[in-house]
């Protein structure tokens, strides 16, 4: 009892704590044109609990309660369409209707059967504007009610073997459904299922680089790359970084438009590029240009790929600093942003890099993870994949408290946001 006589309320223990923190996972859903239409949330459960082993209903309600209660469904998915999964008895319990139409797809998972329960249940939602989605489709007998509900039919792509999948497609263009690819891992496989007529696409298969043999960068990709080239030397000087952003409209309006938002609280107003550099201080500069510049690289490509690129770079930054308490942050930062320098230039990370004056921590790490930032970068994208007993391998290894990573990444990502390159 408190001395005021009412109870006390017990102090959460950490772990309750951290786990609504950010343990949401997502994994983008492109169109056609690699503009990403929705994300799939993933349950996940913690640092502790890597693979959790929980039942589908319980799995289902605790990522619905995290997005809508906790983290809340426009920051996960930025307005876009969120991909969820649910099971049969949530199916048959109308659940989804509890949540706006507007936001999910219902995705209803592959061991769920065509029962007239379920069948019911199913025909409810969407007579009440739900789209449902059917997850690791295989044709079999008794599928077409649900094929007759159904938007969206998810084909896996690396389960399925090749030669099935015409077939399977052919098969369902007698339904009014869109196709999703899912488990796309290649551009080769995107260019096939593209063909074959899928409207959307889900995987790694935009930060796998397409060789192209013989392929030029263009000149104005040389000229960016000197940008970057100049701002990655330890010995940038800030009239030099004044004159790479003078000389570019681009730059100028960009650098201008960041330091007048809301997010960098200017004292007061701009009267030079010079004053706008330094308020903003040229260890953020060069981070800010270096973005820019990678923005620019990345034209025609995802912009997912972009903002990974950025969330990846403060990522790296702050948490570097409790992984590798010596590191420089400034290297920590661009480890995380040419980290899919290869993916941007469509060809091999040792080519994309070879004529960057990088110094041998950042080289190390973006060819082969080695050393301490190499495997605070491999940290990086076991995090971001969802991999928790890699994470707790590599942070028990260095002795780092991993608990910190969730806190971290939504930092990141808020601060990423503030970043459109469109």
């Amino acid at each position: 009892m408190t001395t005021s006589g009412r109870p006390a309320i017990p102090e959460p223990r950490r772990d309750e704590r951290q786990i609504m923190d950010a343990f949401v996972a997502r994994q983008p859903i492109f169109d056609r044109h690699k503009k990403i239409h929705a994300y799939e949330l993933l349950f996940r459960d913690g640092m502790a609990n890597f693979c959790p082993e929980v039942d589908g209903d319980r799995a289902s309600c605790n990522l619905l309660a995290n997005t809508f209660l906790n983290i809340g469904i426009d920051e996960l998915t930025g307005g876009r369409l969120a991909f969820v999964n649910f099971t049969r008895e949530l199916l048959v319990r109308r659940i989804p209707t509890l949540f706006p139409r507007e936001n999910i797809v219902v995705e209803i998972i592959e061991d769920v059967q065509p029962e007239p329960d379920l069948i019911t249940a199913c025909r409810e939602q969407v007579d009440k504007g739900y789209q449902l989605a059917l997850d690791d489709f295989v044709y079999a007998q008794g599928m077409d009610a649900l094929l007759h509900l159904a938007a969206i039919v998810k084909i896996d792509f690396l389960d399925t073997p090749a030669a099935e999948i015409p077939a399977l497609a052919e098969a369902l263009s007698g339904f009014d459904v869109k196709l999703l690819a899912e488990k796309v891992e290649t551009h080769e496989a995107f260019g096939i299922a593209r063909d074959m007529g899928f409207a959307y696409f889900q995987g790694y298969f935009f930060s796998k680089p397409e060789i192209v043999r013989g392929r030029d960068i263009a000149p104005g990709r040389v000229q960016l790359l000197q940008v970057i080239a100049e701002i990655s030397r330890r010995d940038c000087s800030l009239d030099r970084v004044e004159t790479l952003v003078k000389t570019d409209v681009s730059l100028s309006y960009k650098l201008l438009r960041y330091i007048n938002s809301a997010f960098f609280r200017r004292a007061r107003e701009i009267t030079s590029i010079k004053h706008a550099i330094a308020l903003l201080g040229l260890r953020e500069t060069r981070k800010f240009i270096a973005m820019i510049a990678t923005g620019a690289l990345a034209a025609g490509k995802p912009n997912e790929l972009i903002r990974t690129s950025i969330i990846r770079a403060k990522f790296c930054e702050s948490v570097g600093r409790h992984f590798i308490p010596a590191a420089e942050a400034s290297e920590l930062f661009l480890i995380g942003l040419f980290s899919l320098m290869d993916a941007i230039l469509d060809c091999p990370m040792r080519a994309a890099i070879d004529d960057l004056p990088l110094s041998a921590t950042i080289r190390e790490a973006l060819l082969a993870e080695t050393g301490a930032a190499g495997q605070l970068l491999h940290l990086i994208r076991c995090y971001e994949h969802g991999r928790w007993k890699d994470c707790e391998d590599i942070s028990n290894a260095y002795r780092f408290d991993a608990a910190i990573l969730p806190a971290e990444y939504r930092r990141a990502v808020g601060w990423a946001e503030h970043f459109q390159f469109d």
